[in-house]
């Protein structure tokens, strides 16, 4: 399986940020989204990744509050990237070496998506539960006949 198949199921919603953009407005947008990064994007390249753990930082790091700073400040300006083409694997052994929950999806120089952890997670469960649903299907419709082999020996 590959990126592209999941981002076919999930849909193509980008939520973006500018890099010159205040954090607070970043962070209402995050809550009131309910989404958990925003890619952020300066004349039409990803320049950055803006994700809770960016912002949790922030806060830490200012003494619990984002004042006046930027998303050019807090953002992950070298974020983990994929394309359409990366296969399931892939994207799992990556995000997981480098403690990334969400991955830009490229496609040449153009942002296709984003993939977060729990997309992957739910496309392996959801490949899992069809493959186990097909499995026992099959099981229940074996021919009776074709195990006598088995069942002469005992």
């Amino acid at each position: 399986m590959k990126v592209a198949d999941i981002l076919r199921v999930k849909g193509n919603t980008l939520y973006t940020a500018s890099p010159d953009e205040s954090l607070a407005i970043a962070t209402n947008v995050m809550a009131g989204k309910d989404i958990g990064s925003l890619v952020v994007m300066e004349h039409g390249e990803l320049v950055g990744m803006l994700t809770f753990r960016e912002v949790i930082q922030t806060l830490v790091k200012h003494g619990g509050t984002v004042g006046t700073t930027l998303v050019r400040t807090a953002m992950d300006d070298s974020p983990l990237t994929c394309t359409l083409e990366t296969e399931l694997d892939e994207v799992r052994r990556m995000m997981l070496g480098y403690h990334a929950r969400y991955m830009p999806v490229m496609d040449n120089n153009m942002l296709m998506g984003v993939i977060s952890f729990y997309d992957v997670a739910k496309t392996v469960v959801d490949s899992q539960n069809f493959e186990n649903k097909m499995l026992k299907a099959y099981i229940r419709d074996w021919p009776e006949g074709e195990d006598k082999s088995a069942d002469s020996t005992t």
